[in-house]
């Protein structure tokens, strides 16, 4: 029998809109030690986003790697499975292997070749039980950029079709080497298709039109359990128990603020996943939005925030202000401001809804963001829209798509 527990996106380094986080998550990599040891783990999975990006500050570094001796100090047989993400610098995260495997821990971030060949042998890890028994192989594949998968002559997607043929080749080649009762366990920092993302959340770095999206077919039946990185809800993918996105133990943005984080413990015995359970973690710090559901006035959301009161002991939770305006408030920033001087609370962003009349039609409410909280598209359609006044056509979005996934995959 073998003990897995399932990770990602820990963005170590992420700053909430300009707030310092590092106490947030030393609480979560605290707890996740406190579980490692709780739960007799034989092996930690992360699957990619180990840093929010790609040239992590050294205190970040540090964090990181004083986790990894600690957990594998208090824990002497435990083994670290670590894949690069697609905000981390894949070239960064490897370099310190050679020192880091006496510790027990593999790191895959880059995909090696020889002469022009993919190296699969480098992609695969052998898992251990207690008795130090190799139970499982691992396919550990980092998030993959153009020129990492094979070349799949496609008249669909070509991306999605290169992933999709790298685990394939990938499976054949650990479907050689395991012995009877060896277990087939998949790592993956990608876009399944069917997978869940909050509405007008810009805080996953997803390809416009959802052009990375890759098959959840990519993973068979003798693959089983996937341990999926890069969305940050927590989610089976396409109702199949065994793929899973064990989500980001913190939220990224207010989108997320009801999402369950945690992780996810799987239990392998005689090559199959006889358990797979969610343990629910919560984060130090909360999100707090007023109002707590739509917009309202402003004379409502300012009274709303005078009588505001939070618990004495509670750390500090993130403030969202919402308000409904017909015409710009210069001083709205202001008076909230004023209001909230000497309340426990951190004020992140306030957004305001404008009511736009649109001729022919009903008076609708549209939602106006900072620039840092609209994807490329959203900006290139609202300044379309207000340069022609008219929707953006469709044949110019789909060539806004097409280089957008370009550009993100050089």
């Amino acid at each position: 029998m073998i003990r897995i527990l399932h990770t990602a996106d820990w963005h170590l380094g992420q700053t909430f809109f300009g707030y310092d986080r590092t106490q947030e998550h030393e609480h979560f990599l605290d707890w996740l030690a406190g579980v490692l040891t709780k739960n007799k783990i034989d092996v930690l999975i992360v699957a990619g986003d180990v840093f929010d990006v790609s040239n992590p500050s050294a205190a970040s570094q540090r964090m990181f790697y004083h986790f990894i001796r600690q957990v594998t100090e208090e824990n002497p047989k435990l083994q670290l499975v670590v894949v690069a993400g697609n905000h981390d610098s894949a070239a960064r995260l490897e370099a310190p292997v050679p020192l880091l495997q006496e510790m027990r821990t593999e790191i895959k971030g880059i995909v090696h070749k020889q002469n022009g060949k993919i190296d699969y042998e480098h992609l695969l890890v052998e898992l251990k039980n207690a008795a130090g028994e190799v139970e499982a192989l691992c396919l550990a594949v980092p998030f993959l950029r153009q020129g990492d998968y094979p070349v799949v002559e496609t008249e669909g997607n070509p991306y999605a079709e290169g992933v999709k043929e790298l685990y394939a080749r990938l499976l054949k080649y650990a479907l050689k080497k395991r012995t009877d009762g060896q277990a087939l366990v998949a790592v993956g920092h990608l876009l399944a298709t069917g997978s869940e993302i909050a509405e007008k959340d810009h805080s996953e770095r997803i390809i416009i039109g959802g052009l990375e999206s890759v098959s959840p077919e990519s993973f068979p039946e003798q693959i089983v359990y996937t341990a999926l990185g890069h969305i940050h809800k927590a989610q089976r993918v396409s109702g199949r128990e065994n793929i899973r996105y064990a989500g980001s133990p913190l939220p990224m943005s207010f989108a997320e603020k009801h999402y369950h984080h945690g992780v996810v413990k799987v239990t392998l015995d005689e090559g199959w996943a006889v358990e797979i359970e969610k343990l629910e973690y919560t984060p130090l710090v909360r999100l707090l939005s007023i109002p707590a559901t739509e917009a309202a006035a402003p004379d409502e959301v300012l009274d709303e925030l005078r009588g505001l009161e939070l618990p004495e002991d509670e750390p500090m939770p993130y403030l969202e202000v919402k308000v409904k305006l017909s015409e710009p408030e210069p001083m709205l920033r202001q008076q909230v401001e004023e209001i909230l001087e000497g309340k426990p609370v951190r004020l992140a962003r306030i957004v305001s809804f404008y009511r736009q009349a649109a001729e022919g039609s009903v008076e609708e409410e549209t939602l106006t963001a900072g620039l840092q909280e609209m994807n490329p598209l959203q900006i290139v359609k609202a300044t379309f829209e207000n340069s022609y006044q008219a929707e953006m056509p469709e044949e110019l979005v789909n060539l806004f798509q097409e280089a957008c996934r370009t550009i993100n995959l050089e």
